[in-house]
């Protein structure tokens, strides 16, 4: 799992691609990818979720800044 943000410029999204190369949208458990999240809590409970439970995000959107 990897953490990414995707979205136009300024409206960013969080996201992760999983292991099969898909983005999947994490805005239901993190508000932005940065600061807290990246803390060791805030990974391990991004840790436990399955990639697959997570919404697919369709076409090939930019990706921005890694990290807010």
């Amino acid at each position: 799992m990897k953490l990414l943000r995707y979205g136009e410029v300024g409206s960013e999204r969080p996201g992760l691609l999983d292991a099969d190369g898909t983005i999947r949208d994490l805005s239901a458990h993190v508000t932005d990818i940065g600061g807290k999240t990246l803390d060791p809590a805030s990974l391990a409970a991004l840790a436990k979720l399955d990639p697959k439970s997570l919404p697919a995000v369709s076409g090939s959107p930019r990706l921005g800044a890694c990290v807010a």
